[in-house]
């Protein structure tokens, strides 16, 4: 069956262009937006830079300063607790909805992502490990089926790579990542729901344990 097309408004390409070039680094936070100079780069009109602009103020991605202008949104310790915190209940509830339907399959299908993220250990492609990465979180809330939980979690993707830039974050050996991610779909394929909710928490643990300064996170344990 023929699927419907969907265009997307000029000032949501532009948005998603933006939120790409935001999360990568390419434009790094602090950085300033000028409409103008948007414009002319991209061949458009002010009207949907502006747009765009005020979409992703809105998310979070964009900080609009009183007499200034509008800036890329830096990112601070609380900050990085708090994305992390949005992104598992989020994670969660599209896996609850998830379970409710055909799990298997979909536990299945994020097993193929994460043996993308294991050839590209293999072959030693960190790029290629973020997408597969990516890919992985993207698709398990976009099973959900909820336009809602998906459009909120792209915005909390984006963050998620602001913090990565921010903190520097890495794994030590990747084969732990991979391990982690089959464990979750694992447990989605088999329908375990107390399970899939325990391994996001302890994704999001082992992400902040990652990130945080050290003396950071003997505070927290310490409380």
């Amino acid at each position: 069956m023929l699927q419907p097309i969907t265009q997307e408004s000029t000032p949501s390409l532009i948005a998603a262009q933006l939120r790409r070039h935001i999360s990568n680094g390419t434009l790094a936070p602090g950085a300033q937006l000028v409409e103008m100079d948007i414009a002319r780069e991209l061949g458009v009109s002010r009207g949907p830079v502006r747009e765009a602009i005020q979409r992703l103020t809105q998310e979070g991605i964009l900080v609009s300063i009183r007499n200034k202008g509008v800036f890329v949104a830096e990112f601070g310790e609380d900050d990085l607790r708090d994305v992390y915190e949005a992104r598992t209940a989020i994670e969660k509830a599209a896996a609850g909805m998830l379970l409710s339907g055909d799990y298997f399959h979909g536990g299945e299908e994020l097993l193929g992502c994460v043996a993308r993220m294991e050839e590209a250990r293999v072959s030693g492609d960190p790029a290629a490990m973020t997408k597969a990465d990516r890919a992985f979180h993207e698709r398990l809330v976009e099973m959900a089926g909820s336009p809602r939980l998906s459009r909120m979690h792209t915005t909390l993707l984006a963050e998620t790579r602001m913090c990565l830039n921010r903190f520097d974050g890495r794994y030590e050996d990747e084969s732990v990542r991979v391990v982690e991610h089959r464990g979750l779909a694992e447990a989605l394929r088999e329908g375990k729901r107390d399970l899939v909710a325990e391994r996001l928490d302890a994704h999001k643990v082992d992400a902040l344990a990652r990130l945080l300064p050290v003396d950071q996170r003997s505070v927290e344990a310490a409380s």
